[in-house]
């Protein structure tokens, strides 16, 4: 299987070993991983990829939400900081909707782990011929407008 992350890489080789517990070697691996978890519905990493400090004591995951597509505008790190600005595209039942985030991260005992981020959510409106958010290749008016 492709990794939901849309590295182009096999999931056992991009997001699978970072689930499986192995640390992530870069700001960005493990907020692929962490968008991956998201896709897959896995509450239990992305919780535990989450700093102590900031991590909400509950996790509950949106079951309607179905994530499309990821792709990171920028990413970096600064010994132990890490930054990575994304966007994802998800739909849920109000329709499609873009999360665009610049996220935070900390090392610690060398492993990664996601502070917080600035972000903000708007709707995705495409244009009847536009090519369908959901992937499919062909044209909104064709696929997920009809």
């Amino acid at each position: 299987m492709t990794c939901p992350c849309q590295s182009g890489r096999p999931y056992d080789q991009c997001c699978g070993p970072c689930h499986r517990g192995e640390p992530a070697p870069t700001p960005e691996a493990l907020m692929r991983a962490r968008y991956s978890a998201y896709a897959l519905g896995d509450a239990a990493y992305v919780q535990s990829s989450w700093h102590p400090d900031t991590r909400p004591a509950t996790l509950d995951l949106p079951s309607g939400d179905h994530w499309l597509g990821l792709a990171v505008l920028d990413s970096g790190e600064d010994g132990d900081t890490g930054r990575v600005h994304f966007r994802a595209t998800c739909r849920d039942d109000g329709g499609f909707a873009v999360l665009e985030e610049r996220s935070r991260f900390v090392r610690e005992q060398g492993q990664w782990f996601y502070v917080d981020g600035d972000h903000a959510v708007t709707a995705l409106k495409p244009g009847r011929n536009d090519p369908c958010p959901c992937g499919s290749g062909r044209k909104f008016k064709k696929c997920c407008a009809a």
